[in-house]
């Protein structure tokens, strides 16, 4: 009988391997769909962690979403078919209609959500699915790795080329570590870097806190004040656990690396004349400029050759995929942005429901998201950012 990918892989050995943590009890839950003989050993071997059983009741409604209290942090938890109708609910005003359109038809049935932003101002084109990406969050998966590489490298943990040896004669640097989403390279780093350092680059991306200015609805996400007492910090830096992160903030993180340094509060005019008088604000200034360099190959990599391969299109896109499961519920994410001349975008989605919410399947949606804009002339542009050019229909 084939195994179900989702279950969980230990780090006790890992720890050993590296000798940091002797005595860390490390569980680390494999989620990822590549088939590496380490990994499935693991899995094969590994029992379903108590955290898992328990995050989701069994006993939700069909289509329920329930707001869920934790440590003074609102969270969703969801128990929802694979296939829906995602706009469901959705308040259109002000959004740019070109956009909305291209991520609602990039969505089709899937049950999920995106948010596209304009990385140099900080304005929400649009939502889709509001309900879900204001909510409380989910397990970011494996696009928390972001933010551990920026510490790590913030903190000269490591380097881009050099490699990371974490188990027996394996060996990978950045790059690859990144493009493949290695939860073993992540979790070495995580141990490296402690909670307290992690907690501080954490907080300092955004993490636990509202990413939008005065946007109706928002619920902050959740970072932990301890690391998981399941898996450490090789569980907390390799797939987030216990972290909970918004569709909205990815979107500000990967703002923040799209533009060189800024992360600005996201900002959703929803009408004439809240875009009319629309003026970005900064949230705050990130010293990371000098580490983009170092976090862009594997970026690039992971959909060139890596885990966001399917996002792949003739114009250039840099991303993170994440890949997990909340009980029965299983989570794909995929955080991106393009480059190259004209328009840049942020294209965040998250998928939750049954097996096809993955994160390559994430970077799918987001792949069709910017083709269809591209077959519009979208980024044809570099037009600078004006309240007139800002109205819907006419941010191109």
């Amino acid at each position: 009988m084939k195994r179900n990918p989702f279950l969980p892989v230990r780090l006790l050995a890992l720890a050993l391997a590296i000798g940091l943590i002797a005595s860390t009890a490390s569980a680390v839950t494999t989620t990822k769909h590549r088939r590496k003989p380490a990994a499935k050993t693991a899995a094969k071997a590994a029992p379903r962690t108590a955290a898992r059983r328990k995050a989701v009741s069994h006993k939700l409604p069909v289509a329920a979403s329930i707001p869920r209290k934790r440590r003074n942090v609102w969270v969703q938890t969801w128990d929802e078919p694979t296939y829906k109708d995602s706009t469901a609910g959705d308040k259109t005003e002000g959004e740019d209609p070109i956009v909305r359109q291209a991520a609602v038809d990039a969505l089709g049935p899937l049950n999920g959500s995106i948010v596209v932003s304009d990385p140099n101002t900080g304005r929400i084109l649009t939502i889709v699915n509001q309900q879900l990406a204001l909510g409380g969050g989910f397990q970011p998966c494996s696009t928390v790795k972001v933010s551990v590489a920026l510490a790590a490298l913030k903190e000269g943990l490591v380097e881009r080329t050099s490699p990371v040896r974490f188990y027996s004669k394996r060996s990978m640097d950045l790059t690859d570590a990144l493009a493949y989403s290695n939860n073993y390279y992540f979790a070495n780093l995580g141990i490296k870097l402690g909670y307290d350092r992690m907690n501080h680059y954490a907080r300092l991306f955004g993490y636990g806190e509202k990413a939008g200015l005065n946007i109706e609805g928002e619920h902050p996400g959740y970072f932990p004040p301890a690391p998981p007492k399941e898996g450490g910090m090789g569980m907390l830096t390799s797939f987030g656990e216990e972290i909970s992160q918004t569709p909205l903030e990815l979107a500000a993180l990967m703002g923040s690396i799209a533009n060189g340094g800024t992360l600005y509060w996201l900002q959703y005019p929803r009408n004439p004349e809240d875009i009319q008088t629309f003026q970005p604000q900064v949230k705050r200034r990130l010293e990371i400029e000098k580490l983009i360099p170092d976090m862009k190959p594997g970026m690039r990599g992971a959909v060139e050759f890596g885990t966001a391969r399917r996002a792949k299109q003739d114009d250039e896109i840099l991303g993170k995929t994440g890949t997990c499961s909340e009980g029965r519920t299983h989570l794909g994410w995929f955080g991106s942005f393009n480059e190259g001349g004209g328009r840049k975008l942020v294209v965040v989605v998250m998928l939750t429901g049954g097996r096809p919410s993955i994160g390559s399947m994430a970077s799918s949606v987001a792949g069709d998201v910017y083709k269809r804009l591209a077959s519009q002339q979208f980024f044809k542009t570099s037009m600078p950012m004006s309240p007139a050019t800002m109205l819907p229909g006419l941010s191109r």
